[in-house]
């Protein structure tokens, strides 16, 4: 580690800083329980990987136009270490950076950020809106709707699972699993 490892108070500090839209706040938090729960289901540290999930959109509210270099800006002046900078630059790669991911971590963020929208958009088509009754099935049914929550590209996420050697049934199911230990957290 060459540089700051923040504590989760300071990565929510700053991703309010630059961040007041209530879905991209929920959006972070959602990915931010995936993570932690990922890590820790795999034994890694729940910390870095919520951290990391945390703030992977820093700058999208604010710089919508250049997504990623505007976090990359940010993190660096901030002094934050050059691999949780690396590994959140990683969740855009083929769309806004050329960061190929390449740790665990780095693979699971970029596997499991559009599947967060997608799961959250089927939440809300149920009757009680809540993260409690999704299952895999849910997902897979409304994953064949391409007009269904358009903006989550299943093509990266079924890249991610590949990159990861996994089924998509398991992703998904990581996914709902840590997305409903913040249910509260992100309104499910």
């Amino acid at each position: 580690m060459n540089g700051k490892i923040p504590t989760r108070e300071e990565a929510l500090g700053l991703l309010l800083k630059y961040n007041q839209s209530e879905s991209l706040i929920k959006h972070a938090k959602a990915v931010e329980g995936v993570m932690r729960n990922i890590a820790r289901k795999l034994g890694e540290d729940e910390e870095l990987w919520g951290i990391v999930g945390l703030v992977h959109d820093l700058d999208y509210e604010k710089y919508p136009e250049i997504h990623c270099q505007m976090t990359k800006q940010i993190l660096e002046a901030e002094g934050w270490d050059p691999m949780l900078i690396r590994a959140i630059l990683s969740h855009a790669w083929g769309t806004c950076t050329d960061v190929e991911p390449q740790s665990l971590m780095e693979k699971y963020l970029y596997a499991i950020d559009e599947l967060t929208g997608l799961i959250t958009a089927v939440a809300l088509v149920r009757p009680s809106k809540s993260i409690a009754e999704v299952e895999v099935k849910s997902v897979k049914k409304k994953w064949k709707e391409k007009s269904f929550a358009a903006g989550a590209n299943r093509e990266i996420i079924q890249k991610g699972a590949e990159m990861l050697g996994i089924s998509l049934d398991e992703l998904i199911q990581l996914t709902i699993d840590g997305m409903k230990e913040v249910a509260k957290e992100i309104g499910l």
